[in-house]
């Protein structure tokens, strides 16, 4: 067989394509009125069915499915033929057209359809059941393709996906490749999923300057937006600098000229009177001046409750609970009913369910108008079973407002509520706690609940922490334990980290069958990386459905601290999936190289505001569309489906991080713990994993890597200016 070959041919088929490096099997014709169509494999960005490929590559034999033209390189033409451009309108690439109106269209125009569409799109009335409409809609659509093919064309040799693409012509329209030849460092502001190593990298092959003044306050803005991945709202300048210099690899007094010029555009704000000369980008400034803009108006107007005795109320509680309140579930009650916005934290056992009753029994006897809210869905569901009253999650309490951006409720329209109580505030970042704040109307009264010792957000900020150190509102705290009886385990080993016993939970066993079912936490040893992988796969599909009957990945989750390594979500994920479910021949690709099959668990990673899903929200896939790559999954409360470009937006869920487990509780967890983890492994990591457990925990490891986690005590430190803004 030749090693350098060349074919033409239209392609009739794609059999296979990958979204992350645009390799494609299809089949192609190799000439007009044949049968014959040849095998092709290797990188194809962006082509459609019908149009013309000419292709240079080397014939191959595969064992498996016989011979195949390997591509090496490619150059592609719209369709010319009459065969092509029917194939190639009928692929379902311009929304208005389908195989009926292609047949009818290339019927009417023949092998001039395409420069009729491009040129003299009014034409398209002639054929019937076109309308003014429909012709508009065709047109947009095929400028839109037309620019998306010139992009990608443009791009592919910067590893920017098409689907990426797709974002960038649907943000700049016709114009998208005269933006990113003047400045691409726009593309790391404007285009959500890319960042400043990509701009960079096309900045670079398109010859800008390594010193010029738009990349070097790109590059800044980028160390900054870094820094708010790590959890932080500001950064000291110094730490900025040298952030910025590493990266961009430039003097650094060009990097001071580049701060310099930014805070005199306002994209960096100066936080006043910080010793560490803090830093921050204009979105987390706001964010934090309103939300100490909003605890001040809160806790300065008047409330309009109606009279409570708070003494007897209390009383009162107790009777209808059944039990005297402890001393300081006495004080939360009542804090919370006289001030106007209060804080309640304590760990597991602690009694927070039964204040938190208990301040809704009294409310709902007065008939005060409560609002309940939590930020995950599973904690917003705990918080109706306790109280028996309807609650949210603080996204949909909000409403958000995907066209104008932002929520639906805030200061210009309020919630309709006397008093707002919201659960797991741990997890409030900075920008949905000011969004809330905003949406709180001054004269309600609001609750705080949470646990301080956790991990903090997953978004930047540190809110319930730092409003707890501002000491601006009134703080119970809970320290004595409650939940007793055979299944306190999980309580006692929670409060013993936060004591620093770095002892395991129980004696260390070797089988992931040798533990007792009626305990409900368990330490298994491993001895290495391979072996934790191994016995956590082991445990989660075959011994605790054997032996606990908990049978399905809804009722297990496995919670790793990192995301890469043998034993991280990424490569725990791949081995979980192949057990957890039979393998199936409906399947499309996912990012990463994964693949989505029916029934796989899966993770919403980002916000969605117009499919009303939010980041952390858990699903199960219900269907696969193999033909367009697209998926249908399955939450709580809808189902939602997902084009191919959207695929980015979900991850595999068997495995997720210990951060993104916040806020939700399952019935069994699994966490694979070795000391490979040691850069994540702290105490209140571990801490708030152990706590995810509402039935059974399984710890799966070395105990030397239990011991760094309980030993280190030291959170990562977070530098915020929420504090400086609460102090004013």
């Amino acid at each position: 067989m030749p090693e350098d070959a060349s074919i033409v041919g239209v392609l009739e088929r794609i059999v296979f394509y990958n979204d992350e490096n645009y390799f494609t099997i299809g089949e192609v014709k190799l000439s007009e009125g044949s049968r014959e169509t040849v095998t092709v494999t290797g990188t194809l960005p962006a082509v459609q069915c019908g149009e013309t490929l000419e292709l240079t590559g080397a014939w191959i034999l595969n064992k498996n499915y016989g011979r195949q033209f390997k591509i090496a390189s490619f150059k592609s033409k719209l369709p010319s033929s009459v065969h092509g451009i029917r194939k190639y309108l009928g692929s379902g690439l311009i929304p208005g057209i389908g195989k009926a109106y292609a047949e009818r269209i290339v019927a009417h125009f023949g092998a001039d359809t395409l420069r009729i569409i491009s040129e003299e799109s009014a034409r398209l009335k002639e054929i019937p059941g076109i309308g003014a409409g429909r012709v508009k809609a065709i047109k947009e659509s095929w400028e839109e393709q037309s620019a998306l093919r010139e992009i990608i064309i443009f791009l592919q040799t910067y590893g920017v996906t098409s689907a990426q693409c797709t974002r960038i012509v649907k943000t700049y329209g016709n114009g998208a490749k005269k933006i990113l030849q003047e400045n691409p460092y726009r593309l790391a502001r404007d285009i959500d999923g890319i960042a400043f190593p990509t701009a960079d990298k096309i900045a670079r092959n398109l010859g800008l300057p390594n010193e010029s003044e738009r990349r070097i306050e790109a590059g800044i803005l980028y160390a900054v937006d870094s820094a708010e991945l790590d959890g932080h709202t500001a950064l000291p300048q110094d730490e900025l600098q040298k952030n910025a210099v590493e990266l961009l690899d430039v003097p650094t007094e060009l990097i001071a000229k580049g701060l310099s010029s930014l805070i005199k555009k306002k994209q960096l704000i100066p936080l006043p009177g910080s010793e560490l000369n803090l830093l921050q980008k204009s979105d987390q400034e706001a964010a934090e001046r309103e939300i100490a803009a909003c605890v001040r108006a809160l806790t300065q107007t008047p409330g309009h409750l109606p009279p409570i005795k708070i003494e007897r109320a209390v009383l009162w509680a107790e009777e209808h609970a059944g039990f005297e309140f402890a001393p300081e579930q006495k004080q939360a009650v009542a804090t919370a009913l006289a001030e106007k916005f209060s804080i309640i934290t304590g760990g597991p056992g602690t009694g927070k369910t039964t204040i938190l009753l208990a301040v809704c029994s009294i409310l709902r006897a007065k008939k005060v108008r409560i609002t309940l809210a939590a930020p995950t869905g599973r904690a917003a569901q705990r918080m109706s079973e306790t109280t028996g009253l309807p609650a949210g999650t603080i996204h949909r309490l909000l409403k958000p407002e995907p066209l104008l951006g932002g929520f639906v409720h805030n200061e210009n329209y309020p919630l309709e509520t006397d008093f707002v109580v919201v659960d797991e505030t741990s997890m409030l970042d900075n920008k949905l706690a000011s969004a809330l704040l905003r949406a709180v109307p001054p004269e309600a009264h609001l609750v705080f609940v949470g646990d301080v010792n956790q991990l903090p957000s997953v978004g930047a900020g540190n809110v319930l922490s730092d409003l707890i150190e501002s000491a601006r509102v009134p703080v119970t705290r809970l320290s004595a334990v409650f939940r007793q009886g055979k299944r306190s385990g999980i309580v006692t080993t929670a409060h013993a980290i936060l004591q620093g016993d770095a002892r395991p939970p129980e004696p260390r066993q070797l089988s992931v069958y040798d533990f007792n079912p009626e305990r409900d936490i368990h330490f298994i040893h491993a001895d290495s990386a391979e072996d934790c992988c191994k016995k956590t796969v082991e445990l989660a599909t075959r011994a605790i459905p054997r032996l606990l009957g908990l049978r399905s990945s809804e009722s297990i989750q496995i919670l790793v601290p990192m995301h890469r390594g043998n034993v991280g979500v990424q490569n725990m994920n791949g081995l979980l999936q192949k057990a957890f479910k039979p393998a199936t021949t409906q399947s499309v690709p996912g990012p990463g190289g994964t693949r989505f099959e029916i029934g796989d668990k899966v993770l919403q990673n980002k916000n969605n505001y117009d499919k009303n899903v939010f980041n952390g929200d858990l699903g199960y896939i219900e269907n696969v569309f193999p033909e367009t790559g697209g998926v249908r999954v399955r939450y709580a409360e809808s189902s939602v489906d997902y084009t191919r470009s959207e695929l980015s937006e979900l991850q595999l869920a068997y495995a997720i991080t210990i951060h993104k487990s916040q806020g939700s509780e399952f019935p069994a967890v699994i966490i694979p713990l070795v000391k490979g983890h040691f850069m994540m492994l702290r105490r209140n990591l571990i801490y708030t994993a152990i706590t995810r457990g509402r039935k059974k925990v399984f710890v799966v490891g070395e105990p030397a890597a239990y011991a760094m986690a309980v030993k280190n005590a030291e959170s990562a430190r977070r530098y915020t200016g929420l504090p400086a803004k609460l102090a004013e």
